[in-house]
């Protein structure tokens, strides 16, 4: 049941759901939110049945720089309080803290756009927006550059492909890996051009500058469940900043 209620939320639900808690996570005075953020999003992705790619996103967009931050705000910003020492290796209370209300701002971020990308359909996004009022070509140019991304992976797995088969050597170490980029690179963009230019001229010959309203073949609506949720959304943030208010006078 509540599958199929979030599969069948409007794009723009989804969207406005997604943003409610990334300012939630700005809002709200505890960092430990944005970490729980990750959490909240990785059920949300589970119903739709691409967690795997979810965590898998997450982890590698959040693994290392999370070190990164934690080492150079806890050991090398000194402050008075010390945290723990090992050896030589001194970690300071206040950088630890510092580090962890920065990497749980980045972690909301990264969770909710993750989430956002993975249950929304780009397509059916830009729809959404040009229902609203969007312009049919800044809708067309938004779409290009939600598929930009997703089209050069799958262009780039071809053409690996097809190195790997005239005997190209595109694994090993770095140097062996770096080598390997130009053969691909290339091929990349003009694949990427060419494919460009086929779509401007497609969209010519079915009439998309002509200036007159557009069919869309799959028509999106916005039903009940959409109202509820933007609801329990403005409820939700409307709370966020009482509870924030009061923190502030206490």
């Amino acid at each position: 049941m509540i599958k199929n209620f979030l599969k069948n939320l409007y794009p723009l639900t989804k969207f406005y759901l997604a943003v409610s808690l990334l300012i939630s996570a700005f809002i709200l005075p505890n960092y430990i939110y944005g970490y729980l953020l990750i959490l909240i999003c990785g059920i949300i992705v589970y119903f739709y049945g691409k967690l795997g790619i979810y965590l898998k996103r997450v982890f590698f967009s959040l693994f290392f720089l999370t070190l990164i931050i934690f080492a150079v705000q806890g050991l090398m910003i000194p402050s008075n309080e010390i945290m723990a020492k090992f050896g030589f290796i001194t970690v300071y209370k206040a950088g630890i803290i510092t580090a962890a209300k920065l990497t749980s701002k980045i972690s909301a971020l990264v969770s909710t756009v993750t989430m956002l990308t993975i249950v929304s359909k780009a397509k059916e996004f830009t729809v959404a927006l040009e229902k609203k009022g969007l312009n049919s070509k800044a809708a067309f140019i938004l779409l290009l550059s939600l598929q930009m991304i997703p089209e050069m992976k799958k262009q780039s797995d071809v053409i690996m492909d097809s190195q790997r088969s005239r005997g190209v050597e595109t694994e090993g170490n770095v140097f062996v890996r770096f080598k390997a980029l130009l053969p691909v690179f290339i091929p990349l963009v003009l694949g990427s051009i060419v494919n460009t230019e086929e779509r401007a001229i497609t969209l010519e010959a079915r009439g998309f500058s002509i200036g007159e309203k557009r069919t869309i073949l799959d028509e999106l609506e916005e039903t009940k469940n959409d109202k509820i949720i933007k609801m329990i959304l403005v409820i939700f943030l409307i709370l966020c900043i009482a509870w924030r208010i009061l923190w502030v006078l206490k």
